[in-house]
């Protein structure tokens, strides 16, 4: 492995930030968002305030190789099941999700089932977060 797949584990991929619904704190996200560029990443950060369709459009329309939803409302269960099923029904069903954010620990086999690929918590460290997503997306 090169050094320069150590340090940019994430080179070449392309990974939507966003933040669905009424969620007015962007904070995570963006330091999240700040972390994956640092890994290589290019990413495209959705802003506050954006529906699940918006998201989806720009996922497809930018041809990501992954979504990440940031939620801190609660509302994870329903919005994660939305923008996989849109996802779904816009052929880029492919396209890796994963959630972060304050999604409870019995609330995660859940996600998982609905297809997603990761679950990060607020206190899990950034580095782990970049290591999940580069085997993820390898």
């Amino acid at each position: 492995m090169s050094e320069t797949t150590l340090e940019r584990p994430l080179a070449g991929k392309r990974i939507l930030v966003g933040k669905p619904g009424l969620d007015g704190h962007d904070i995570g996200a963006k330091i999240v968002a700040l972390r994956l560029r640092d890994a290589g990443a290019e990413v495209i950060y959705t802003g506050l305030g954006r529906t699940r369709q918006q998201i989806v459009q720009v996922a497809i329309d930018e041809g990501v190789d992954a979504v990440g939803l940031s939620i801190l409302s609660g509302s994870h269960k329903e919005l994660v099941a939305q923008v996989m099923e849109q996802l779904r029904a816009m052929g880029a069903g492919d396209v890796k999700v994963f959630v972060g954010g304050t999604i409870p620990g019995e609330d995660q086999p859940h996600l998982r089932e609905l297809g997603v690929a990761a679950v990060f918590t607020a206190d899990m460290p950034l580095d782990t977060v970049v290591a999940q997503l580069a085997t993820q997306l390898a």
